[in-house]
């Protein structure tokens, strides 16, 4: 079976979201760079083996799916991106980072 990754609606806004966040707090200068550093969030995801690193989600944070993989953007920032998975499909459910008020109960 060919995997299948599929980002749930919820994330797809999100992500629309934080292109506009990341610009209007002045993380990035221009909405292109906003929009790149999203852009590279959404190619971790796509080319991960779903293998390596998958961690089982604590029981607080299950609604948002039963795993979860973290890419980290830079020195200062990582995201926790949460999925259900069934065979080879993939749904990504929500994402988060470490600068969240959610974090430190991950941890």
């Amino acid at each position: 079976m060919e995997r299948k990754i599929v980002f749930s609606e919820e994330v797809e806004i999100y992500f629309e979201k934080l292109i506009d966040i990341l610009f209007d707090n002045n993380y990035f200068g221009f909405k292109k760079d906003a929009r790149n550093y999203v852009q590279e969030i959404v190619k971790f995801v796509m080319s991960n083996d779903f293998k390596l690193n998958v961690r089982k989600t604590p029981r607080t944070f299950q609604k948002f799916g039963k795993k979860f993989i973290v890419y980290k953007a830079n020195t200062r920032t990582s995201w926790y991106i949460f999925f259900d998975q069934k065979g080879d499909q993939f749904l990504i459910n929500h994402i988060l980072n470490n600068h969240s008020h959610e974090f430190p109960e991950l941890m």
